[in-house]
């Protein structure tokens, strides 16, 4: 695997870290136990071994699997993870060669939100400001999470492979597609912290995906969603064996690249604009728009070439 995004250095002394929406000890859900073991990555003694958070591999040309790396932490967020995060997005949207992204975590979590114990703000957050002003710093910037999904040109599917808490949780909802293994969990960690039900877009999310009811009663009582209720309520596409989650993504990713790449990338960005548009007229003149341009491209004559011809469609870009 490659890797993208250094780690970066911390200041500890720049003032509080938030803390939102995680699971104490950095897995499962808050009130859970959930052991932690120690391994090269973790803090012992002093000393720390430092990893890589985000790894990037290319399991197929056209399809970029994201990992995230933290698996003594069941993948729970730190600033300068968050940092990498945005690095390898900003990088893989640039790519016109890649074309699915893949988000998983390592080991047998996916995101257990914010770590509460390896959390330190981000090194540019100013020194010379009270504690609310740092808060809402970091509050915004890590509230960047899901916006920068949704403006990347590749779908996004989120391989849920184990617990997905908080952050996590809206991290996974923030994808365009879920699949999740037997042993997946969601849980909307914030309330059992003492915060607010939601942050970073989950109460809004939740709600177009599972209904108003239902993503009420989830981020009033802050309960754990299992995965074959996830998949019974529409939280996740499909559920699949331990151990199979990223296969099942990838064979997503595979029916989805067969397709061109500016229709896919048209087709993410109308469902995303027309959960917000105003009126059924308004998202009938989007598509409108966005079918001529699509159209218009060599791809589009590509791919009904191959078609009538029965062969696999190059792609160009064009």
């Amino acid at each position: 695997m490659s890797t993208t995004g250094p780690g970066h250095d911390h200041t500890p002394d720049r003032g509080p870290a938030r803390h939102g929406g995680s699971a104490p000890d950095g897995g499962g859900a808050a009130g859970d136990t959930v052991p932690v073991d120690t391994v090269p990555g973790d803090t012992v003694a002093g000393d720390t071994v430092p990893v890589d958070t985000v790894l990037v591999d290319r399991p197929r040309p056209e399809v970029a699997l994201v990992t995230l790396n933290r698996p003594e932490r069941l993948n729970a967020l730190t600033s300068e993870m968050l940092a990498d995060i945005y690095t390898t997005l900003q990088t893989l949207g640039r790519d016109a060669s890649c074309r699915v992204i893949v988000i998983t975590g390592a080991g047998r979590g996916f995101c257990a939100g914010d770590d509460l114990r390896d959390y330190h703000p981000p090194q540019w957050v100013p020194a010379d400001v009270g504690p609310m002003h740092s808060n809402m710093y970091q509050q915004k910037y890590v509230a960047e999470l899901v916006p920068r999904l949704r403006a990347l040109p590749q779908p996004v599917i989120a391989a849920v492979n184990g617990p997905a808490a908080g952050a996590g949780y809206a991290l996974a909802l923030g994808a365009d597609l879920r699949v999740a293994s037997a042993s997946a969990v969601f849980v909307d960690a914030f309330v059992k912290i003492g915060a607010s039900g939601a942050e970073m877009g989950l109460s809004w999310l939740l709600q177009r995906i599972v209904g108003a009811t239902r993503a009420a009663e989830l981020v009033l009582t802050g309960r754990r969603v299992d995965a074959a209720e996830a998949a019974r309520i529409g939280l996740v596409l499909q559920t699949v064996a331990d151990g199979a989650v990223v296969d099942a993504a990838l064979a997503l990713a595979q029916q989805i690249i067969v397709n061109t790449p500016l229709g896919t990338w048209m087709g993410k960005a109308t469902l995303w604009s027309n959960l917000e548009i105003p009126s059924l007229e308004a998202a009938i003149d989007l598509e409108a728009r966005t079918q001529i341009l699509t159209l218009g491209t060599v791809d589009a004559r590509e791919q009904l070439d191959a078609f009538r011809e029965g062969r696999t469609a190059r792609y160009t870009n064009h």
